[in-house]
């Protein structure tokens, strides 16, 4: 078999642009993955396309061997988007072995451990507090506390068992505080304000009165602070039974001094790259959670960390905030790794998210049905890109 052509195809959803790399074999088969140019990798279609014209006619069945020499090729610049225009295409090449084996991707794995996969419902409240981006999904605003209480009810009627929030605070207007990305305030020190604790504080009490207290609630704090400024805020917090503070830092030491200060587990690394970037984060005891994004990193060098996790009694998690088929190739990950803890999934989105795919989330009781058609187990859905045409993505 050999890898004849591709095509990239974006489709717009809502406040950004989803992206999918297709690939065509001589044999008539194809394989999908999806990608994400739309969150601080600009210019990464132009990258997997640079990439692709090196491996026409090679054999996709060989994607280790495609990977190694793709890395080779950008070895001076590792990481990054270099790695993530890797990752789309191997995933893609994955999703053509599974059709050619009929199997489903996870078999590839080494087989499902489970059939069903405890999700938690992410970015809680996030997209809502903005009164634009609620009119695009529908969906209600979160304009005040007694808001994010309704929402805390609605989640748990939905029947999931978990939430992640980010941080929000509550005045004329509702605001969700980024930062750490150049937010209103605050950037680039990056310093915390009394109001930012206090009103985390009345946010998580909200959300707990809204879902009860066997819901288990995630704080995402992002790359909002830095180690003194998550020192604070996690101490403040720390006896609110949270199930995790999540932390974006590139500093291992430094994620260690706020594990150890902090009864609370600590999640992480959901920004890094293969096992080199992962590396001295286990070696540190840095995080109770390693996060791993499947769509930056591909799903085989995946396995390769969630491995390395596994020897330093670590377990970990997928990052997953994207559209479907981001959420597919997560789940076959998931459904693999011996050493999963949860699964983050986007419930709140663009009503045209599940047009895309021709597969959509099977929940049951908050729980993911792990899908057990070959390769990803989906394709994609072409007359829904002709409908909504990208807004953000240039080529």
């Amino acid at each position: 078999m050999k890898i004849t052509k591709y095509e990239i195809k974006h489709c717009n959803a809502g406040w950004r642009d989803f992206s999918f790399l297709k690939i065509m074999t001589d044999e008539g088969i194809s394989g999908i993955s999806e990608y994400n140019e739309c969150y601080g990798s600009p210019g990464l279609s132009v990258i997997i396309r640079r990439f692709m014209d090196k491996i026409i006619n090679y054999d996709p069945i060989c994607h280790e061997k495609i990977h190694q020499y793709l890395y080779a090729s950008s070895r001076q610049a590792p990481g990054g988007i270099a790695q993530q225009a890797i990752a789309a295409i191997e995933n893609a090449l994955l999703d053509i072995k599974g059709k050619y084996l009929n199997v489903p991707v996870h078999t590839l794995l080494g087989g499902a451990i489970r059939d069903k996969l405890p999700l938690y419902w992410s970015h809680c409240g996030t997209y809502r507090i903005s009164e634009e981006l609620s009119k695009i999904m529908q969906k209600p605003q979160v304009r005040t506390l007694e808001d994010l209480k309704q929402l805390g009810k609605d989640v748990k009627a939905a029947g999931y068992k978990g939430l992640k929030t980010n941080i929000f605070t509550f005045g004329e207007a509702p605001i969700l505080e980024m930062q750490g990305f150049a937010g209103k305030s605050g950037w680039p020190e990056l310093n915390v304000d009394k109001h930012i604790i206090d009103g985390l504080i009345k946010q998580i009490d909200s959300l707990r009165s809204g879902a009860g207290d066997d819901m288990g609630i995630h704080l995402d704090l992002n790359f909002n602070f830095k180690t003194e400024g998550y020192l604070q805020i996690t101490r403040a917090l720390d006896d609110l039974k949270l199930t995790w503070f999540e932390i974006d830092l590139y500093h291992p030491e430094g994620l260690r001094r706020i594990r150890d200060a902090n009864k609370t587990p600590i999640a992480s690394c959901e920004s890094l790259f293969g096992v080199r970037e992962f590396r001295p984060f286990f070696e540190n005891a840095s995080m109770d959670v390693a996060i791993i994004d499947i769509p930056w990193n591909g799903i085989w060098l995946g396995m390769k960390i969630a491995a390395m996790a596994e020897a330093y009694e670590t377990n970990v998690a997928p990052h997953n905030f994207y559209g479907n088929l981001s959420t597919l190739m997560s789940a076959h990950f998931c459904a693999a790794v011996p050493n999963f803890r949860v699964m983050e999934i986007d419930p709140d989105d663009v009503p045209w998210k599940d047009d895309i795919l021709t597969w959509k989330p099977e929940i049951i009781n908050g729980d993911l049905v792990v899908p057990n058609r070959p390769g990803w187990g989906a394709e994609l859905n072409e007359d829904i890109f002709k409908e909504y045409p990208p807004k953000f993505i240039k080529e």
